[in-house]
């Protein structure tokens, strides 16, 4: 269990365990499972520590469980009390942060949970292709070279005759869709970079464009074939809808509560660069 939890093992702890629980006695959050020089420790302690482990712990014995976590806490509350009262500035800080952090999480649990439902994420659905026009999709296929003589002269092959894909297995300098006679599959708009995306779109079926540049070098593109491409369904955007769900719903209830909320703010005058200033933790 040491190594799981990142025990001291060095530590010597000085623990006084609570007598059991009688046998008749229900067992609460409160039920006190140990002291640490009079301060308890609960099995709600116990039962909240071991919901946030990661899963792969979770899956340990039970009876392993209970020793890691108990001896994890008694350990902990020891080191507590070793400081006493010594706690810097800079400690007292950081467990204001950490508190505000954590209980905003905990105001956010509800709305976040009440958030997506089907009804919303419909919603969003039908908002965001309400006025969307039907997408094209193109089949295309190219032969890219570093030259502009380079791709002119084997225009100039393909307007005599010779084969596409034949010529992008020999000339092209993209091995990959070369290996293919050039064939870059099914693309949508956005897919490609703007010159090569431009020119697939003015050009006509079947016929090879002029060189086209690009940042990648010289392109001689074939469209093949276009189509309207199906809208992705609901069940295809759930994933992706439901954060954005999630995060209008955060920003929709932060703005209630500030409005709600007297806040006053001075920091008007102060260099931004202070906060790099550890020094005035000490002052």
């Amino acid at each position: 269990m040491a190594k799981i939890m990142g025990f001291l093992k060095s530590l010597v702890v000085l623990a006084t365990l609570a007598s059991p629980a009688l046998a008749q006695d229900p067992i609460t959050a409160d039920t006190v499972v140990a002291t640490v020089n009079g301060t308890a420790i609960t099995i709600g302690h116990m039962i909240v520590l071991r919901d946030g482990l990661p899963d792969q712990y979770k899956s340990l014995p039970d009876d392993v469980l209970f020793k890691g976590i108990l001896d994890q806490l008694i350990q902990q509350e020891t080191l507590t009390q070793s400081i006493g009262n010594d706690i810097s500035r800079q400690d007292k800080l950081t467990l204001d942060n950490q508190r505000r952090g954590y209980l905003s999480g905990v105001a956010l649990e509800p709305i976040i949970a009440s958030s997506v439902t089907d009804a919303s994420l419909q919603a969003a659905y039908d908002k965001r292709f309400k006025d969307q026009a039907p997408a094209t999709e193109y089949h295309a296929a190219h032969i890219l070279v570093a030259t502009e003589e380079e791709a002119k002269a084997i225009k100039l092959e393909l307007d005599g005759g010779a084969d596409f894909a034949e010529l992008a297995k020999t000339k092209s300098t993209d091995t990959g869709s070369g290996q293919a006679g050039g064939d870059l599959g099914w693309f949508g708009i956005g897919a490609m970079v703007k010159p090569f995306e431009d020119a697939v779109i003015a050009a006509e079926v079947g016929k090879v464009t002029e060189p086209v540049k690009s940042d990648f070098g010289w392109h001689l593109i074939l469209v093949q074939e276009t189509r309207i491409a199906d809208a992705p369904s609901l069940d295809d955007l759930r994933d992706e809808l439901a954060p954005e769900i999630e995060q209008a719903a955060i920003d929709a209830k932060v703005a209630e509560l500030s409005a709600l909320a007297t806040v006053t703010r001075s920091d008007e005058g102060i260099d931004p660069a202070l906060i790099n200033d550890l020094s005035l933790l000490g002052k």
